[in-house]
């Protein structure tokens, strides 16, 4: 019933996106849009599988992508323990609350000028920014996941005389585990969407960003950064394919929708 409800869902991704293409076409085709502001979606589509063939645009990608996996790797080392002792120790969740929720909501490109200053342009910022962003997600997850962990099994630890440690690793832990991978799979999104963003709006580096940057600056430039939003969401669908496939192998009798936010 799940693999045929999986395949279901793939050919209706598939309808929407074909017919999203089609109406993209026929628009331009048809002169509806001045092809200078909405170039027909096969030219997108061709210009942006040429651009494969680009060494340099693929060096570009590479950091993006390069960029986009150490911010999210820092994000999961930081969150994930810190998850724990906030979901574990009352006390310092009360202690640490006003100071979360006053951070959560600041927007990371708002950032940029002043990490910028800090650490200067180069990928430490962009790093900086992405880990910033994408601890959210699995900080919060942790928690809650902590927060719906079986009493029963905490209890029958204790009875036996594991501490707290031991009741945290072998059933808080584990428990929370599903909820934490889902944190990482919305993280990753979130990560992919800053190392672009951040490259674009600060204009130094290198990237997929950058190339959408550089693209706008240039005459007839709008085919380009349309075929560099096209690379953008297909690493993203790609990203998201495969840490949707690892959350299924890992933990099959979790629904995918458990997660906070998403």
């Amino acid at each position: 019933m799940s693999g045929r409800r999986s395949r279901r869902d793939v050919a209706l991704g598939v309808v929407g996106v074909l017919l999203a293409f089609g109406a993209c076409e026929a628009v331009s085709r048809a002169g509806l849009v001045r092809r200078s502001y909405l170039p027909p979606a096969s030219d997108v589509l061709a210009r942006a599988v040429e651009l494969s063939g680009d060494a340099a645009f693929r060096d570009g990608v590479g950091a993006t992508l390069r960029a986009w996996a150490l911010g999210l790797g820092l994000a999961c080392v930081i969150a994930v323990p810190v998850g724990l002792v906030l979901g574990s120790v009352p006390v310092v969740d009360a202690a640490t609350r006003a100071i979360v929720e006053f951070l959560r909501p600041l927007p990371s490109v708002a950032l940029i000028p002043l990490v910028s200053l800090l650490l200067g342009s180069g990928t430490e910022t962009e790093v900086a920014l992405i880990t910033y962003a994408s601890v959210w997600p699995i900080l919060f997850n942790t928690v809650y996941g902590l927060g719906e962990s079986e009493a029963l099994a905490k209890d029958t630890l204790r009875a036996f005389g594991f501490g707290r440690i031991a009741v945290l690793v072998r059933v808080e832990l584990v428990g929370a585990a599903p909820f934490i991978a889902a944190g990482v799979r919305i993280s990753a999104a979130v990560a992919l969407v800053l190392a672009v963003a951040t490259e674009l709006l600060s204009g130094f580096g290198e990237g997929l960003g950058i190339f959408i940057a550089q693209a706008q600056l240039a005459t007839d430039g709008t085919r380009d950064v349309l075929a560099g939003v096209v690379w953008a969401g297909a690493l993203g669908l790609l990203v998201n394919g495969v840490l949707v496939w690892a959350q299924r192998r890992l933990f099959p009798w979790t629904p995918d929708r458990q997660a906070v936010g998403s």
